[in-house]
C-alpha cells in the first residue's frame, strides 16, 4: 500500500484521492449514504475513483458552463503548451487551478447527492432506478472525458508534427 501511495503524483492526490476522501467523509455526515470502506486497499481505490468522477464532472460539466457564462477565460491551448515549456510555474499553477475546479465540483456533487436523497424519499421509484441512473451518468461522463482527452492528444500531436 505504501508503494502504491508513493507512486501517486501530487496531481493525482490533490485532484482525485483527496476530493474522493472529502466527498466520502462529508456525505456520511450530510446524508444517509455511507461510502466509507473498512478495507483500506478497497477504500483507497474507491475514494480515488470517486475523486476521479468528481474531477471529470468539473472538467466536462462545470468548466464549459463557467466558460459559457464568461466566469473564466482560457488561453489558447497552443499558447498554453508553448508558455508552459518556457515557464514551469505555469504547470504548477494549472495543477492548482484544476484542484479548485475539482473542489467546486466536489461541493456541487455533495449538493446533488443531498437533493437526490430528498427526492428519493419523496419519489420512491428513484430508489429502484438509481443504479441505472448512476451507470448511465458514468457512461456519458467518461465518453465525453475520452473525447476531450483525445482532442488534447490530437492537438499536441499536430503541434509536434507541424514543428517538424
Amino acid at each position: 500500500m505504501k508503494d502504491l501511495l508513493e507512486k501517486l503524483s501530487s496531481y493525482n492526490i490533490f485532484n482525485y484521492l483527496l476530493p474522493g476522501v472529502v466527498f466520502v467523509a462529508i456525505s456520511k455526515s450530510l446524508t444517509e449514504y455511507n461510502f466509507v470502506q473498512e478495507d483500506i486497499v478497497i477504500g483507497v481505490f474507491l475514494y480515488y475513483f470517486i475523486g476521479l468522477v468528481i474531477s471529470r464532472i468539473g472538467s466536462i460539466v462545470i468548466e464549459p458552463i463557467l466558460k459559457w457564462i464568461r466566469f473564466v477565460r482560457f488561453s489558447e491551448y497552443r499558447d498554453y503548451v508553448e508558455a508552459s515549456s518556457k515557464d514551469k510555474l505555469i504547470e504548477i499553477l494549472s495543477e492548482a487551478n484544476n484542484m479548485y475546479r475539482t473542489f467546486l465540483s466536489l461541493f456541487l456533487s455533495l449538493s446533488f447527492l443531498k437533493v437526490f436523497e430528498i427526492l428519493s424519499e419523496r419519489y420512491q421509484c428513484l430508489n429502484f432506478i438509481s443504479s441505472e441512473i448512476g451507470i448511465l451518468g458514468l457512461l456519458i461522463l467518461f465518453a465525453f472525458s475520452y473525447r476531450k482527452q483525445t482532442a488534447y492528444i490530437s492537438k499536441r500531436v499536430d503541434r509536434v508534427k507541424n514543428k517538424e
